[in-house]
């Protein structure tokens, strides 16, 4: 399995495996991914770093497709990414993802140290959660660089 930056003609692709995972489909822009292909050239996963209005960063759009999975691709894919980037980085995950991303240093947030746009975020995703009777939270996490 090769990491590799993505290139305009991935973009159907790339909108194509984030659709089919159910996660958010907007800022689906194909120049901040890096994608995860087999010897064969095919796709076989994706993540990006997307910027927001009010300056931060979110990891996101992470994806590994269904016979890829278990192999450790997703975390080469974080990993990359938090290489290829400096501190600090959010993420938006159910609550029950929580202990996958703090194995990467990621640390979940209250509600007062959220910045503006995942602030906006948190409390959409309260109201609909509730309206849709949703188990599961949605948690903003933040990565301030690797552990000492």
């Amino acid at each position: 399995m090769n990491l590799r930056k993505a290139e305009p003609a991935d973009q159907p692709t790339i909108r194509r495996m984030v659709w089919q995972a159910g996660i958010n489909p907007l800022q689906l822009d194909w120049r901040r991914f890096t994608l995860a292909v087999d010897d064969d050239g095919r796709v076989t996963g994706c993540i990006q770093v997307k910027p927001h209005g009010d300056g931060t960063r979110e990891l996101a759009s992470l994806v590994v497709l269904g016979p890829w999975r278990g192999r450790g691709i997703a975390r080469r894919l974080v990993e990359h990414a938090l290489a290829q980037n400096p501190p600090p980085l959010y993420l938006t995950c159910r609550s029950g993802l929580e202990r996958l991303y703090e194995r990467f240093g990621f640390r979940a947030l209250a509600e007062g140290e959220l910045p503006p746009y995942f602030r906006r975020l948190a409390r959409l995703a309260r109201v609909f959660g509730r309206m849709w009777g949703m188990r599961e939270t949605l948690s903003v996490m933040r990565w301030d660089g690797p552990r000492a």
